[in-house]
């Protein structure tokens, strides 16, 4: 059943906590506090969002603007909160921003293995471009690289 009071916001100082436990819940390698601290309070080129159920964090993603380029680094849901809209709620709101900073296309990495991630992407209009060899560190699997044209 998906969730109807999802709130996003953007991240702050304040969310980090909160966002790191859905990290290290989320990835073998997770980021560190600093890097993420890093990127939303001194990383001019990052957009980070936090999706609060009842005013807690349970899910994160971030954008980094690279010219008229977008690069998601991260979309991730607390394991609890997962398959209930949050993720789709994410993306949905990356894209605004994309289209808030004149954005004109978007790429993203996804692990091979990672269905669900996938097809939630295609429903958003990214389309397979390519894949990275080896691309992730603890496993040695490869990545698909994704594209979304912004109209």
């Amino acid at each position: 059943m998906a969730f109807d009071n999802i709130e996003i916001s953007r991240m702050t100082i304040e969310d980090i906590d909160d966002v790191m436990v859905v990290e290290k819940l989320s990835f073998t390698i997770p980021w560190s506090r600093n890097a993420l601290t890093e990127e939303v309070a001194n990383n001019k080129f990052a957009k980070y969002i936090v999706a609060k159920v009842n005013g807690k964090v349970v899910g994160y993603a971030g954008l980094w603007k690279i010219c008229d380029e977008g690069h998601i680094t991260n979309i991730a849901v607390h394991p609890e909160y997962r398959r209930q809209g949050i993720g789709n709620k994410l993306v949905e709101n990356l894209i605004i921003i994309a289209e808030e900073e004149d954005i004109s296309r978007m790429t993203l990495e996804v692990r091979r293995s990672n269905i669900a991630a996938q097809n939630l992407y295609k429903k958003h209009g990214f389309v397979e471009e390519g894949f990275r060899k080896a691309y992730y560190a603890d496993n040695g699997e490869d990545a698909i690289i994704m594209w979304k044209e912004n109209k």
